[in-house]
């Protein structure tokens, strides 16, 4: 048993260039301002989150495509920063690597953001074929080239058919963006994240709404969460029963970008560290708050003690 928690958890999904300015206001179209700061960093939902458990104390790995060149010589240098096994990277020499430009109101704390990706590819079932999963613990997929990581689940669940419960590979996705191809995963995780956004896109008002709305699209003995922003979190799991925990704002809201993504990291520690589903509800909502409170990641560390 000792040896299985030491096992890694895998996140599979993309890595991006976020360019973030900080800004005073938002600023008016055809209009000339200066920033308060401008920085440079690692983005994307998985990468993110491989940062979060990271500083939580998570031996963790990251699978996704990354182009050549001195951006993705400074992806790779800051993923060894924070102790991310990138051996699972797949590097696509003749592409150009996505980038996010962000604009942050250090006043409101809200991001907005342009993407870019124009021709990198997702990794693939393929891809996912060649990975030694015997390493791991944990597999969360975020939600991108869904076919291809329904194929990769079916690898997996694979895998852990001749396991004792207490040894196989746990599964969670995150369903994040409205995209009618990525509804697919509901039946695939045993831990399905779900977003405002995409519970919105239902008709849904609310977190708890959402679950009970939504909970026949999860397999059988699955925990599906959703996450309302300043309403703070709601988790349902097999035994019907909705919980729930507040949110926990910083005095001073200073940035949201990734705040989702420490979220689900958050949870998905407390429950790879046996923790109870309340418990990561709770974590989740404390460490996403307390990271809303500063720029970055790096204040989190402290937080793998509470």
């Amino acid at each position: 048993m000792e040896e299985y928690k030491k096992k890694k958890i895998l996140c599979v999904g993309l890595v991006c260039l976020d360019i973030i300015n900080v800004v005073e206001k938002y600023p008016e179209e055809d209009t000339d301002s200066r920033c308060l700061s401008q920085r440079w960093q690692r983005g994307g939902n998985a990468s993110n989150s491989c940062t979060v458990l990271s500083l939580l104390g998570a031996p963790c790995a990251f699978m996704g495509s990354l182009s050549s060149g001195y951006v993705a010589d400074f992806i790779l240098e800051d993923f060894q920063k924070f102790h991310i096994d990138v051996s699972l990277v797949s590097e696509r020499a003749l592409c150009e690597l996505p980038a996010s430009v962000v604009i942050s109101n250090i006043n409101t704390g809200s991001r907005t953001i342009l993407h870019m990706n124009r021709n990198l590819p997702d990794v693939t079932a393929e891809d996912f074929s060649k990975v030694d999963l015997h390493q791991f613990k944990w597999i969360h997929w975020e939600g991108r080239n869904a076919e291809q990581q329904v194929q990769m689940i079916q690898q997996v669940e694979v895998f852990n058919r001749p396991l004792p419960p207490q040894e196989r590979i746990t599964l969670s996705v995150e369903i994040e963006k409205t995209r009618e191809p990525l509804y697919q995963l509901f039946p695939h995780g045993d831990l399905v994240f779900v977003s405002k956004d995409v519970a919105r896109h239902f008709g849904f008002q609310s977190a708890g709404a959402a679950l009970k709305g939504l909970y026949s699209r999860v397999k059988q003995g699955a925990v599906l969460v959703c996450a309302w922003a300043e309403e703070g979190a709601d988790a349902l799991g097999p035994d019907g029963v909705v919980l729930h925990s507040d949110a926990f704002p910083p005095e001073t809201l200073v940035d949201t970008l990734g705040a989702g993504d420490t979220f689900n990291s958050a949870v998905i520690y407390t429950l790879s560290n046996g923790g109870s589903l309340q418990d990561a509800l709770t974590f989740g909502c404390t460490v996403a708050g307390r990271k809303c409170g500063f720029h970055g990641y790096d204040g989190i560390a402290e937080m793998s003690a509470l």
